[in-house]
């Protein structure tokens, strides 16, 4: 499949060293690694002459603790990814529906499990938003049993509120539909997550993940929270070890850090709030988004890729989302000297193109 967040053919394509790439390909917290996180993997660098806790049991009392939720319902992978591969294939889904656009795993995962796949049409005009009351009669037409939402949804940016997503998980359990929510994004808006509702619906499945918002894409960790008997028939379907005891040590570090999360929160506002200024004073219309990237459209964009990627800066091409022709890009918020060099480089081409 094709992803943002590959600077190692990038760089090898230019020639250069792969820290040289300035990568708005993935949407990754420009604060980077907390000092935190990286303290700690130094200190249990020792530790890796052992294997890491098969059970993940002390990252595992953490997120509990962090979510106020049981520890029994907690299942952490590499990356969340992992648990988006393995759901449909310990639970064996006959029919699946998923949104267009959205993140391509679900389809595949789905597709790789025998699961027969329905797609959810989002449209431009409404800012590709997901209306409840219709995404529910999807549902219901469609027979799934099993439904993937990501929230705020990738590559649009665009939030399905907690109250529209709690009326979809109430539909999903009278149904008898598993719903999986992948809030891999949702650190940046903590307040509309549905995490907590996990412990009274058994047909509700939450995901996250770690990696963007602490900056440790390369460790990979995610996580989910499932109703009790259901994380019990995922875990014996999952091969041992998959989490790190680097990625065990930085998880916990991390959910440590309020000083980093409240620095991110803030200066995600401030950069947001420059990007799109600087998007909007040249005349380009972006996707209002509810995290730490925009969705756009623009005319020559396939030039705009390349001009840019022979300049060493990577944003993310997507006509490969399912309901996105070749004229969609998806960029990243950075920090305010990478997004100036971006937006400056953006307006070049503008000015040339016209």
């Amino acid at each position: 499949m094709i992803h943002g967040g590959n600077i190692y053919k990038a760089a090898e394509l230019l020639g250069v060293d792969e820290r040289e790439i300035l990568d708005f390909s993935a949407s990754i917290n420009p604060l980077g690694i907390p000092e935190s996180v990286r303290t700690a993997i130094e200190k249990c660098l020792i530790s890796i002459d052992s294997y890491p806790d098969p059970d993940i049991i002390r990252l595992t009392e953490r997120i509990a603790a962090f979510h106020n939720i049981s520890p029994d319902s907690i299942l952490c992978g590499n990356g969340s990814t992992e648990l988006i591969y393995l759901i449909p294939r310990a639970m064996r889904p006959g029919k699946v529906l998923i949104t267009a656009p959205t993140f391509s795993e679900y389809e595949r995962a789905c597709w790789l499990a025998g699961a027969e796949v329905t797609r959810y049409k989002l449209n431009s005009e409404d800012n590709f938003d997901v209306d409840a009351d219709s995404f529910i009669a999807a549902m219901k037409s469609s027979g799934a049993e099993m439904v993937f939402l990501c929230t705020p949804n990738n590559p649009t940016g665009r939030l399905v509120s907690r109250r529209d997503v709690l009326q979809i998980a109430e539909a999903a359990h009278e149904l008898q539909c598993l719903l999986i929510v992948d809030e891999a994004f949702m650190d940046f808006i903590p307040h509309e997550s549905v995490i907590d509702a996990v412990k009274v619906n058994p047909f509700l499945i939450v995901l996250r993940s770690m990696t963007k918002f602490y900056a440790i894409p390369g460790l990979r960790l995610g996580y989910g929270v499932f109703n009790r008997e259901i994380v019990d028939q995922i875990r014996v379907s999952r091969e041992p070890w998959t989490v790190s005891t680097l990625a065990q040590i930085a998880g916990i570090a991390a959910l440590n850090d309020n000083a980093y999360r409240d620095e991110t929160i803030c200066t995600m506002k401030e950069e947001k709030a420059f990007m799109e200024q600087g998007l909007t004073g040249m005349g380009l219309a972006c996707i209002p988004s509810a995290v730490n990237y925009y969705l756009m459209r623009i005319e020559g964009s396939k030039d705009l890729v390349m001009k840019l990627r022979g300049k060493g800066i990577l944003i993310r091409d997507c006509s490969s989302f399912a309901g996105l022709d070749e004229s969609y890009i998806r960029i990243a918020v950075k920090s305010r000297t990478n997004n100036t060099t971006l937006l400056a480089e953006m307006r070049q081409w503008l000015t040339a193109s016209s």
